[in-house]
């Protein structure tokens, strides 16, 4: 059973549900009490999706703004994975829109086509892209997920023509050559995928996130020298997404002392990352304390919020698959499957554990 590090394609979920509490507005003209909508909105700020889902009901519930509580309502579930639901919410804000709402609807359809994606309906991302860009021609991420869809239907060719569209539009986005290359390699064309980021190294770094960038490109590459190399100012600095992709790199190089120990400086700045607890996890169950991964383990999903949560439930099943106790790991795993019914890998190592117990 392979471990699972930092997920390659959450990088633009991720940007899509961060965005949610930058355009609660929306211009959707609210009329009476928004206290509940209010509230939900706040508490995906802290990204406590469950917090945040539960305000929305009410928000539903109490006849606030219909449009705005279900939108809210998608994007917290989205934030717990749950994306179908996540659909039939926007689905539901989308027929409280009318034809003076175009900004509204597009960013509604934004989200949706994200869970459509992660939903493997790649019909229906492709039908949501194509409204999208009837409403923008320009709109980068509607080109990628297009791309993406028509890539794990076979369609190589309309995908790169999508993809290479879209990097026209935004040519110095290293997160899009980023994540044109995770789709690749999920469908087994990583050296197609290399192009992409090959293409990306001939951007001019100029801020820290960029450097953090070309730092992803090469360790993606394998290129763990020239990554490390590329840290290094992000590192001095105590950017913390550096500091991460620096402890990923001693562990592909299985230097599992410094791996922890950035990790640990990691926590010492900020004891409320899950993702640098995940990390300490991984420098356990490669020298097989299984006590010590379920330690740190415990203590991420300890913390609030969601984002990081599903590495940490997927390395507990790990944990105590290395104890040999393959009931527990199938319980552990069961749960897993309930709460992450998209992610494959679940669910291959359900039917493995069920032959085990």
């Amino acid at each position: 059973m392979k471990i699972r590090l930092f997920g390659k394609k959450r990088v633009l979920l991720c940007c899509v549900i961060a965005a949610a509490c930058l355009c609660a507005g929306c211009g959707s003209g609210k009329k009476g009490s928004t206290q509940k909508t209010d509230a939900g909105y706040a508490a995906m700020e802290t990204s406590d999706y469950r917090g945040a889902e539960s305000a929305f009901r009410e928000a539903v519930s109490q006849g606030e703004d219909a449009l705005q509580a279900y939108r809210g309502l998608g994007i917290a579930l989205m934030g717990q994975a749950k994306y179908a639901d996540a659909v039939t919410a926007f689905d539901t804000a989308l027929s409280c829109a009318d034809d003076k709402m175009p900004q509204t609807v597009k960013d509604i359809l934004e989200y949706k086509i994200t869970c459509q994606y992660r939903l493997n309906d790649y019909e229906g991302t492709i039908k949501t892209g194509e409204t999208l860009t009837e409403l923008d021609d320009k709109l980068v991420m509607a080109y990628f997920y297009t791309g993406a869809a028509r890539l794990n239907q076979g369609n190589t060719a309309e995908a790169e023509a999508n993809f290479d569209y879209a990097v026209s539009l935004d040519p110095g986005n290293y997160k899009l050559y980023l994540d044109i290359y995770s789709v690749y390699e999920d469908a087994k064309l990583s050296g197609i995928g290399d192009e992409y980021l090959q293409t990306a190294l001939g951007i001019a770094p100029e801020s820290v996130e960029d450097y953090y960038n070309v730092g992803q490109i090469y360790f993606y590459l394998e290129e763990y020298d020239e990554a490390a190399s590329a840290l290094i100012g992000p590192v001095d600095k105590q950017y913390e997404p550096a500091l991460a992709l620096m402890g990923q790199i001693y562990l592909a190089r299985k230097d599992y002392d410094n791996a922890k120990a950035t990790y640990s400086q990691i926590l010492s700045v900020n004891g409320e990352n899950k993702d640098a607890y995940n990390g300490l996890a991984l420098c356990a169950l490669a020298v097989s304390d299984t006590d010590a991964a379920l330690d740190y383990i415990a203590q991420g999903l300890g913390l609030s919020g969601e984002a990081g949560r599903q590495e940490l439930y997927f390395n507990e099943i790990v944990a105590y698959e290395k104890r040999l106790d393959f009931l527990t790991a199938r319980d552990k795993c069961r749960e897993y499957v309930e709460r992450y019914p998209t992610d494959e890998a679940g669910a291959k190592e359900l039917a493995f554990l069920n032959t085990r117990v």
